[in-house]
């Protein structure tokens, strides 16, 4: 499994786990801007037996069975895995597919290609999806995205066969359970599940933030917890300019006793909600299969680009002012059941185990073709280019020359270009976080 961020090292180990159990899982992380912590990886909950940290050209590497430690069979039929999971961002999968592509080209063996969604697909539906395909199996994440993703490559005339619906892989725990706070097993639950990037202006998200307060103080019988992706410094699938822990600090006013942050897995902390509050977060997706009550926060507007439009039908699009009176949205079944929730979800992975179970015994009887990508230099060259060259790949799916500067070789070259990396990554962090968020301050004066 190739993962690209936290969020997606979590969704691709748990849907390898889920589509294929039992099997050892080989994970790795690709080295770049959003390259996850340990803490952030033992936060996910998803491990893996083996794990590397690579760029482009070692995972290729890997997956031509020359990298050490992945060596194939003696008489070379074996590929080095049976399953490969995808789970980074649109463009890197498009790279890879055609890394891939060019790595596999004579072999009469390769491992059955699987990417999907990290959760809600609200945006760039088009872009990412046409960015994924070529994949052997692109899991579709509920009935509702199954029939978007087909009508799509249907559309501009691409296969649709590799579509297959299941289940988000992390719609797991134990359901809602409204009677603990009246056998006073523990307190009323509020969980505020906030985004790295949404909203984006520093007056939304004080407002969420003094918002959450307020209930506390409104409510001084509830705990009221707001639940943070990262720590400063740390960066996930998106950027996060304004962290909430920054923008705690410098607010006027007491905390409230009963307001607290959080890290760690979402769903261990799902196990005592009793209400989730977000702007458009997956982990809404998460509360409601639960059946724990679930708010999809109006405050801001219901607009694309908070993401929180993908809830209307939903029956959970309600106000702060809404849950400071008491009021819980009720979920509309049949939106429910249109994305895969409640009941029944575990068994969507059916399907795609089925598929896959064909296509791994395909691969080993008859041999499985290269991956065909709908995008190519003849049906997108003025486009794919770019997204090759940004992962270090040429147009044929080579890596490449990789540029001479110090004269540095060997380990010794290789150290001091990870120091330089990590550097950079800093550096980059810094900027994001600090710098940009004052010049655009300044600008405003």
């Amino acid at each position: 499994m190739l993962a690209d961020s936290d969020t997606r090292w979590k969704w691709g180990a748990l849907t390898a786990r889920r589509i294929s159990p039992d099997t050892a899982l080989h994970g790795f992380l690709l080295r770049g801007r959003a390259t996850p912590t340990a803490r952030q990886l033992a936060e996910t909950g998803a491990g893996a037996d083996e794990l590397r940290e690579v760029t482009v050209r070692d995972f290729l590497a890997a997956m031509s069975g020359t990298a050490p430690g992945t060596a194939a069979d003696p008489d070379g039929t074996r590929p080095p895995f049976d399953v490969l999971v995808l789970a980074c961002v649109g463009g890197t999968i498009q790279a890879m597919l055609h890394g891939l592509a060019r790595t596999w080209a004579a072999a009469p063996r390769r491992p059955v290609v699987v990417t999907g969604y990290v959760g809600v697909v609200y945006e760039k539906l088009a872009d990412g999806l046409l960015l994924r395909h070529g994949a052997d199996i692109i899991l579709a994440n509920s009935p509702y995205d199954a029939e978007r993703f087909r009508a799509l490559y249907r559309g501009v005339g691409a296969d649709d066969s590799a579509v297959t619906t299941c289940a988000l892989p992390f719609l797991e725990g134990a359901p809602h359970d409204p009677g603990a706070v009246a056998r006073g097993e523990r307190p009323y639950r509020v969980v505020f599940a906030v985004q790295p990037s949404v909203p984006a202006s520093r007056a939304d998200r004080v407002h969420l933030l003094e918002r959450a307060m307020a209930h506390a103080r409104r409510h001084p019988d509830r705990e009221v917890v707001l639940k943070l992706r990262s720590r400063p410094g740390e960066h996930t699938t998106h950027v996060e300019e304004l962290p909430y822990q920054r923008l705690l600090d410098r607010a006027g006013g007491e905390r409230p006793a009963n307001f607290r942050l959080a890290y760690g897995n979402m769903g261990e902390l799902l196990d005592g909600t009793d209400l989730l509050v977000t702007v458009s977060s997956t982990a809404a997706l998460e509360a409601l299969h639960r059946g724990i009550p679930t708010a999809v926060l109006s405050d801001l507007g219901v607009r694309e680009a908070l993401g929180n439009h993908y809830f209307a039908g939903s029956g959970c699009v309600t106000s702060w002012d809404r849950l400071d009176s008491g009021e819980l949205p009720v979920p509309d079944t049949g939106w429910l059941a249109a994305q895969g929730l409640g009941a029944g979800a575990d068994g969507s992975w059916a399907e795609a185990r089925r598929r896959l179970a064909g296509l791994v015994e395909r691969s080993r009887t008859s041999g499985l073709p290269a991956p065909a990508p709908y995008y190519s230099p003849r049906t997108a060259p003025g486009y794919l280019p770019g997204v090759l060259a940004r992962h270090g790949l040429d147009t044929k799916g080579d890596p490449l020359p990789e540029r001479s500067g110090t004269g540095r070789t060997g380990r010794a070259g290789a150290a001091a270009r990870r120091l330089v990396r990590r550097a950079a990554r800093g550096l980059y962090r810094a900027g994001v976080q600090r710098v940009a968020p004052l010049i655009r301050r300044w600008g405003q004066l």
